[in-house]
C-alpha cells in the first residue's frame, strides 16, 4: 500500500482524541465533492470482536457498522460537498476527529489534462508530464509548491520505480535494447534486413509483415512492442515507410491482440477481476466462460486488427498520417526533421566490423529465445499454482496456467536470456570482440534512457489519479438515470476516458470492473432482468467488455500510455508524433465500435452481425478517404 500524505489539502489527520492505539483512521487518497468518501480503518487487535463503530459528518451519523479487529477500507456514498468538513469516527474506547477538507471534483482531472495538453502543444512529453503530476501534487499538498515539489519525487517517483512489477518491466526494455544494441553491432539486424527485402520490396509487404509479426507475438503486449518495432525498423526504414507508421502498425497490434487471445498475459489479471466481482454479487455465472464470450462483444481491438491490416494492405492513409508517408516517401526522411525518436540506436556506432558477416541467426536466435522463454516463464509460473491431475484436458489445464501465471518474472528471464544468446553468438563466431560486445550492449542500454524516463513519470502520474479518485469522478459524471441498454456504450466511453486520462488501460481496467459490474446487476433487475435470463447476461457481457475493450481505445490515444511509449520506442519514434498520427484511426474505430457494435448487440443484435458490419464499415472507410504514396525502392 502506498505510504499516505501526511498533512495534505485533502486529509489533514489532526485531533486523535481518547484511545489512538485502539482505533486509527485514514482518508484514502482525495475527499472530493460528489464521489463516495474512502475511510482506511484499523482496530488494534485488543479490541472486541466485533466492535461498533460509527462515523459522522459535520455531527450527523452518516454510518454504523460492526468491525472485526484488523484493517478495513469503508467507501460512504454520502454525497459529500467541496469545502471543510469535521469527521468522527467512535468506537466504544476511543474516538478520531479528523478535519477534512473536499475539493470540487473536476479538479481531479486537471493533471492528466494538463500533462496531455502540454505534451500535444509543446511537443516535450517529459516537461508535460512532469507538470501534470507537480499539479497533481499541488492539490494534495494545499497549494504549497515546496512540498508539492518534494512529494512529487518523494511519494510518486521513488515509490513507482520502487515497484517490483514496474521495475520489471524496466530492466526487461532495458535489457531488451542491451539485446538489440548486440544484435546490431555482430550484423544479425543487417541479415534480416537483407533476407527480407528479397521479399518485402515495397511499403505493402513491408507493412504486412509488420502487421503480421505483430500478431503472431500475441502473449505480452510489452514484448510485442519492443521486439516487433525493433525488429522491423531497419526494414520500414529502407522502404520509406515512416517511423509513425511503424509504431501505428505495433501499437494497433500490441493490445488489441494481447487483449482478447484467450492464452496472454493479460487474461489472469482480466479474469480475476471479472471472479472477484461475480463473487461479491454471488452470480452463478463462470468468470473464464464470460471472459470468452464477451472476445465477440470486444468490438474495439477487433475492427484495430482489421483496419491495421487495411492500412497495411492497401497502403491508403489520411490524416496527420498521410503526410507522414508522404515526407518519409518524397524525401526518404522517415523522422520528421523537428522529431525526436524515443530511442536512438545510433546506427554508426552500433554498425558491424567491416568485412564481418551479416547472419539473420543472430538476430532471429535471441528474439527467438526471448519468445520461447517467454512461453515456458509463462507456463512455469503459472503451472506452480495448478494441479494437473485436476485439469486432464489440456486446454483446461493451459487455461488455468495462464489464469495463475507471472508475466514480470517471465519477460526478466526472456529478457535475460535473450541477452546471454545475442552476446555468445557473434563472441563464438569470432565477430566481436567481448569489449565491442559490451559496449553495444551498454548503448542499447543508453538508448532506452529517455523512454524509462517516460515510462516512470506516466506511472507517476497514474498514481497521482489514483490518489485524487480521477476515476470515482468519472463514473459519478457519465453514470445516471438510463436504460440498461445504454450502459455498455457509457462505460466503454467511460472505461476510454479512464485509460486516457491515467495512461492505463490495466489500471482503468482494475478500476472500473468492480463499480460497473454491479451496476449493471442492479440496473437489470430495476429494468425486470432477472439473473438467469439471456438479456440480463447480454447486458452484463456487454459491460464487461466495453470495460476490457474501451480502456484498450483510450490506452492507444493518450500520450502516457505504457504501450503507446513502449510502441515509440521500439520502433524509433518520436513519441509525439506517434500520439498525433495514431489517434485519428483509433477515434475512428472507436466511434464505429460504439455505433456498430455496442449499441446494436445491447439491444439484441448478433455480435457476428456486427463485426462483419464493424469490419466492412472500417475497410470502407480507409478506401474511400485513404490516400497512397507512390515510392517505391529501386531494384536491387
Amino acid at each position: 500500500m502506498r505510504r499516505r500524505l501526511a498533512g495534505i489539502l485533502l486529509t489533514l489527520l489532526i485531533v486523535t482524541p481518547l484511545s489512538a492505539d485502539e482505533l486509527s483512521v485514514n482518508v484514502a487518497g482525495a475527499a472530493l465533492s460528489g464521489t463516495p468518501l474512502r475511510l482506511d480503518i484499523e482496530l488494534a487487535e485488543s479490541a472486541a470482536s466485533p466492535t461498533p463503530v460509527a462515523i459522522y459528518v459535520d455531527g450527523a451519523e452518516v454510518e454504523n457498522v460492526e468491525l472485526e479487529p484488523g484493517s478495513h477500507q469503508l467507501v460512504l456514498d454520502i454525497g459529500i460537498v467541496a469545502g471543510a468538513h469535521r469527521l468522527a469516527v467512535r468506537s466504544p474506547n476511543a474516538t478520531v476527529e479528523l478535519t477534512l477538507r473536499a475539493l470540487p471534483g473536476w479538479l481531479s482531472v486537471l493533471p492528466p489534462l494538463i500533462a496531455i495538453a502540454l505534451a500535444l502543444v509543446f511537443k516535450d512529453v517529459l516537461f508535460s508530464l512532469f507538470v501534470g503530476l507537480f499539479f497533481g501534487a499541488l492539490l494534495l499538498n494545499s497549494w504549497n509548491p515546496l512540498t508539492a515539489a518534494a512529494r512529487s519525487i518523494d511519494t510518486f517517483i521513488v515509490p513507482a520505480l520502487a515497484d517490483p512489477d514496474r521495475a520489471s518491466i524496466l530492466i526487461f526494455s532495458t535489457l531488451l535494447g542491451g539485446m538489440v544494441g548486440i544484435i546490431s553491432r555482430s550484423g544479425g539486424t543487417q541479415g534480416i534486413v537483407d533476407r527480407l527485402t528479397h521479399w518485402a520490396t515495397d511499403a505493402r509487404r513491408g507493412q504486412l509483415a509488420t502487421w503480421i509479426l505483430g500478431v503472431l507475438i500475441f502473449f505480452d503486449d510489452y514484448a510485442n512492442t519492443l521486439i516487433v518495432g525493433s525488429t522491423m525498423r531497419p526494414i520500414t526504414d529502407r522502404l520509406r515507410i515512416s517511423r509513425e507508421k511503424l509504431a501505428y502498425i505495433v501499437d494497433s497490434t500490441a493490445a488489441p491482440i494481447a487483449s482478447v487471445v484467450p492464452i496472454s498475459t493479460w487474461i489472469g489479471f482480466e479474469i480475476g477481476l471479472i471472479a472477484a466481482a461475480f463473487t461479491q454479487l454471488d452470480l452463478p455465472y463462470n468468470a473464464y466462460g464470460a471472459f470468452v464470450s464477451s472476445i465477440l462483444f470486444r468490438f474495439y481491438p477487433l475492427l484495430a486488427l482489421v483496419f491495421g491490416f487495411t492500412i497495411a494492405f492497401s497502403c491508403r492513409d489520411f490524416g496527420p498520417m498521410l503526410k507522414a508517408e508522404r515526407r518519409a516517401s518524397d524525401t526518404g526522411k522517415v523522422v520528421g526533421d523537428t522529431d525526436t525518436p524515443l530511442s536512438d540506436f545510433d546506427e554508426h556506432k552500433l554498425a558491424p566490423p567491416k568485412k564481418a558477416p551479416r547472419r539473420a541467426v543472430n538476430a532471429l536466435l535471441p528474439v527467438f529465445t526471448v519468445i520461447v522463454v517467454t512461453v515456458i516463464g509463462l507456463v512455469s509460473t503459472g503451472s506452480a499454482a495448478v494441479d494437473r491431475a485436476a485439469h486432464p484436458e489440456l486446454g483446461d489445464w493451459l487455461r488455468e496456467v495462464f489464469k495463475n501465471t507471472d508475466s514480470y518474472r517471465a519477460l526478466l528471464w526472456a529478457s535475460l536470456s535473450g541477452v546471454a544468446v545475442a552476446l555468445a553468438l557473434p563472441l563464438a563466431q569470432g565477430i566481436l570482440k567481448m569489449r565491442q560486445a559490451t559496449e553495444a550492449m551498454v548503448h542499447g542500454f543508453r538508448a532506452m534512457l529517455m523512454a524509462l524516463i517516460v515510462l516512470l513519470l506516466a506511472w507517476s502520474l497514474g498514481d497521482v489519479c489514483a490518489e485524487l479518485h480521477t476515476a470515482d469522478y468519472l463514473v459519478v459524471l457519465l453514470s445516471g438515470k438510463m436504460i440498461p441498454q445504454l450502459l455498455p456504450a457509457v462505460v466503454f466511453i467511460l472505461s476510454a476516458a479512464t485509460a486516457f486520462a491515467t495512461g492505463s488501460s490495466w489500471g482503468a481496467m482494475g478500476i472500473l470492473m468492480p463499480l460497473v459490474i454491479p451496476i449493471s446487476h442492479g440496473m437489470s433487475l430495476d429494468a425486470g432482468y432477472a439473473v438467469g435470463q439471456d438479456t440480463y447476461y447480454l447486458l452484463l457481457l456487454g459491460t464487461i467488455s466495453s470495460v476490457l475493450a474501451g480502456s484498450v481505445w483510450g490506452d492507444h490515444c493518450s500520450p502516457i500510455s505504457d504501450t503507446t511509449i513502449l510502441s515509440s520506442m521500439g520502433s524509433g519514434c518520436d513519441h509525439i508524433a506517434h500520439v498525433r498520427t495514431q489517434m485519428p484511426y483509433a477515434l475512428t474505430v472507436g466511434v464505429v465500435a460504439i455505433l456498430v457494435g455496442d449499441l446494436p448487440t445491447a439491444f439484441g443484435l448478433s455480435p457476428w452481425i456486427s463485426l462483419l458490419l464493424g469490419s466492412a464499415v472500417v475497410v470502407g472507410i480507409v478506401l474511400k478517404f485513404g490516400r497512397r504514396s507512390d515510392w517505391s525502392p529501386p531494384d536491387d
